[in-house]
């Protein structure tokens, strides 16, 4: 992870100055890094006595972030002309437009500030874009320490929380990881307590994701020599299960621990003509390039997308971009 510079510091700083209410957003389906960066960043508004409103599209439908969707909403505070010029957009976890969703609202034309971790943002200016970075609640972390200081313990909670997430809790780190668990050990000084962030992240699941969880597996499938394993969900197993039913992190933990296993996807038909998929993959393995062919997007160890299809068309055209990096 790199340490912000100055310059984009007071880059961001005066962004904040030049405006004088902002909406704060992040991707659509948010995770707990999305979720948990808004909230830092909101956070630091606070402390900066600047007003904002959270924003997002949803759905949450994640157990460890449930409790957290009433801070948000996905219809912005009406705005005349005159204060949508003194209005600053701030997204969080993402760098695409569409990727925020359905906002009932005009978001188009607003002065925007990206701060963003992913691999596949293509964005050249207002931005703080470090793929180095495990997540974004650290490029958040960093600012509220530069801009504001210590963070007290509820707001170290929060960016923990974020931190967590996207780092597997830590297992994803590799050997360049000092600066992230310094920041970590900041964070943990400042009062967040790690155990009980981990009981919250993985605890509270109901049963039924252990019964979608069994049938995920036995769908599983092996190809290009085990290297590579798809399974899916179908929309009478959501019917059944509902989206509580769903623990994908789960999934991929228990495939990728299989030997010989360098990537798995995992495919999901949420309506009638369209589909999602996730990707995940050992250290070889980029999963953002063959996600970015299909519109998607994410990290070189794990990415995603959205795409219009059914999984019996999606399922082979995937296999075939895989095929040129596995078979």
């Amino acid at each position: 992870m790199q340490i912000i510079s100055d310059k984009k510091t007071n880059e961001f700083a005066q962004f904040l100055s030049a405006h004088d209410f902002f909406y704060v957003i992040g991707h659509k389906e948010p995770d707990g890094d999305c979720v948990f960066s808004c909230l830092g960043m909101a956070a630091l508004l606070d402390a900066k006595k600047l007003p904002y409103q959270l924003l997002n599209a949803g759905p949450f439908k994640r157990t460890e972030i449930r409790d957290k969707a009433d801070l948000f909403t996905n219809t912005p505070t009406f705005l005349s002309e005159p204060e949508r010029k003194k209005t600053g957009l701030i997204i969080l976890d993402c760098s695409e437009m569409s990727r925020l969703g359905e906002i009932d609202g005009d978001l188009s034309a607003l002065d925007t500030y990206i701060i963003d971790h992913h691999k596949t943002a293509n964005v050249a200016e207002n931005c703080i874009i470090d793929p180095s970075s495990p997540a974004t609640a650290c490029l958040v972390q960093q600012l509220y320490e530069k801009l504001i200081g210590k963070p007290p313990k509820e707001v170290a909670e929060l960016l923990f929380f974020g931190m967590a997430t996207d780092t597997g809790y830590f297992r994803f780190l590799k050997d360049d990881s000092a600066e992230v668990f310094m920041a970590a050990a900041r964070l943990v000084e400042a009062g967040a307590n790690p155990r009980q962030i981990y009981d919250k992240m993985t605890g509270g699941k109901p049963y039924s994701t252990r019964k979608l969880l069994s049938i995920m597996l036995s769908r599983a499938e092996r190809y290009y020599n085990g290297k590579l394993v798809i399974t899916y969900e179908t929309m009478e197993d959501t019917r059944k299960f509902g989206q509580e039913g769903r623990d994908s992190d789960a999934l991929y933990s228990l495939l990728l621990a299989c030997d010989g296993v360098e990537a798995v996807v995992f495919l999901r038909q949420e309506t009638e003509h369209s589909c999602t998929a996730g990707f995940r993959s050992r250290d070889t393995v980029d999963v953002s390039v063959i996600a970015a062919k299909f519109g998607g997007g994410g990290h070189k160890n794990a990415s995603g997308l959205s795409m219009e299809g059914k999984l019996e068309n999606i399922l082979p055209a995937i296999c075939k971009e895989f095929a040129k990096v596995l078979a």
